[in-house]
């Protein structure tokens, strides 16, 4: 037996980013075990037996004698079956030769069935961002993560079927083609379009504005109503998604275990039930994972039943809310994801469904479940009321989505071309540079925030429902009328 020491690298997913990971393999002579040492978790730890067996399945020679894997480096934990093609391609290599060259420029991931296939792992696309700006060449990638690697269009990904398809491939016995990237399928709420929804005239416009500038939302009314319908036709009228905008989304969805068949060229839409876990809304875990706010970064985020969610979950949306992102804590480390989603809501005016007396005190503790601070950070509210059927039978049909679309496009273009982002991300300086108020709109706006006791966030939030208002008017200034249409929204008469 050859007593050497030989290395493949990998990466170890933190949040959506990859780090590099160093798998050294040594065979020395002694009693007949493997040790993985480098802070592995359980899954990594039971990789000895699936390599093992499929270096055996796949008619590779095992080492003779004691096999020590050591991954580096090793204060960082190593979590996952990722480790499991290239713990074996590292112990293949004590006995069969793969030349060094091609393993310094190869970074290697999958999982191992027991007969050598390669199985799909989470967060390929995170790995294979890693593995270009540390200067690798080359991702060899389970087949079903080839599209979603391949992305990474600086990084040449191929995608062997088995264990020993990739020992060979690396020892320049056979070719492989190079993977392509594809697009993932767009997702069914592009479909559905606003004129299957009769009447509502409020709610359509408010959905309009809600989408052009960003701005968060909610609707109000009783069951039937058509709350679900106007949110889930939300993403239909959202510009695309830039490239950029793409790869995090993607880069989020992957590492979550998504699995994306390729770049995410659509706006998310995540609707959790009410009875989602606070990890799972927020994310967390006891390995920390992306929860809905962050799958519904660059998208929308639908949340039905508003007050059923936890008390706690709805206070921890206010930090995304605001900031764009989430931190989980644990006792290792602190993750961010990024969460900067739209948020859409939808309620009930009272737990029994309708509107009710305003003075029942069941409808007020049902309306206490959602705090000052957060309803401070919806900028549109608006009742959406139940219609009769012959209103129903009357209603004309209304605008398509692709017209509204059309606006929304317009007055997002607008947006961009001044100040570089939607409304919703004026803040600070920028937001009273863009949002300017003179004479009779800077007096009106005040008396507003006198009558309504509005907060500093609230006055500034309709400020900028103001400027989208505007720009859907392909207007630069903002006038009374945008002013009040925006304070329309601010009300709470409910």
């Amino acid at each position: 037996m050859r007593v050497v020491l030989t290395r493949a690298y990998s990466a170890a997913l933190v949040g959506v980013e990859g780090r590099i990971v160093e798998i050294e393999a040594d065979a020395s002579p002694g009693i007949f075990a493997m040790v993985v040492v480098g802070l592995p978790d359980a899954a990594v730890q039971e990789s000895r037996e699936r390599v093992r067996a499929a270096i055996r399945n796949s008619g590779l020679v095992w080492p003779k004698g004691h096999v020590t894997v050591n991954l580096a480096p090793a204060d960082l934990r190593k979590e996952g079956s990722t480790f499991d093609l290239p713990i074996a391609t590292a112990v293949i290599s004590v006995c069969e030769y793969i030349p060094a060259e091609a393993l310094q420029s190869t970074l290697l991931a999958g999982e191992l069935a027991l007969d050598g296939t390669l199985r799909p792992v989470p967060g390929v696309i995170n790995i294979a961002l890693a593995a270009a700006q540390n200067g690798f060449t080359r991702l060899l990638a389970p087949p079903d993560n080839a599209p979603e690697a391949a992305i990474v269009d600086s990084l040449e990904v191929y995608a062997p079927a088995t264990l020993a398809e990739a020992v060979r491939f690396l020892q320049g016995r056979i070719t492989l083609p190079r993977a392509k990237a594809t697009e993932a399928p767009e997702e069914e709420a592009t479909s559905l379009d606003l004129s299957d929804v009769k009447g509502q005239a409020a709610g359509k416009r408010a959905l309009e504005i809600s989408v052009a500038g960003a701005h968060n939302l909610l609707l109000i009314g009783p069951p039937g109503s058509g709350k679900t319908m106007l949110a889930r036709r939300a993403v239909g009228l959202r510009p695309p998604l830039t490239h950029q905008e793409a790869l995090e989304v993607t880069r989020i969805h992957s590492a979550a275990g998504q699995l994306p068949r390729g770049l995410m060229l659509t706006p998310p839409f995540r609707s959790p039930h009410h009875t989602v876990s606070d990890a799972g809304l927020i994310g967390g875990g006891s390995v920390p994972r992306p929860g809905e706010v962050s799958l519904a970064h660059r998208g929308i985020l639908f949340l039905d039943e508003f007050p059923e969610f936890t008390r706690r979950a709805l206070q921890v949306l206010r930090q995304p809310l605001e900031e764009g992102s989430v931190t989980i804590s644990r006792a290792r480390a602190s993750i961010t994801y990024p969460a900067a989603f739209q948020l859409i809501a939808a309620m009930n005016p009272s737990p029994s469904g309708d509107w009710g007396d305003p003075n029942d005190p069941a409808r007020r503790r049902y309306l206490a479940k959602l705090s000052g601070p957060l309803l401070d950070r919806i900028d549109l509210v608006v009742s959406v009321n139940k219609l009769t059927p012959a209103e129903l039978m009357s209603a004309a049909n209304g605008e398509a989505s692709t017209t509204v679309r059309e606006r929304v496009l317009a007055a997002r273009a607008r947006m961009v071309a001044r100040q570089g982002c939607p409304n919703a991300g004026l803040v600070g300086k920028s937001l009273r540079e863009h949002v300017p108020l003179r004479g009779g709109a800077e007096r009106f706006m005040h008396a507003a925030a006198r009558q309504l006791n509005l907060t500093g966030r609230g006055f500034d939030r309709v400020l900028r429902v103001a400027r989208t208002v505007a720009d859907l008017a392909g207007q630069p200034d903002i006038t009374e009328g945008h002013l009040a249409e925006a304070v329309s929204f601010r009300q709470r008469d409910w």
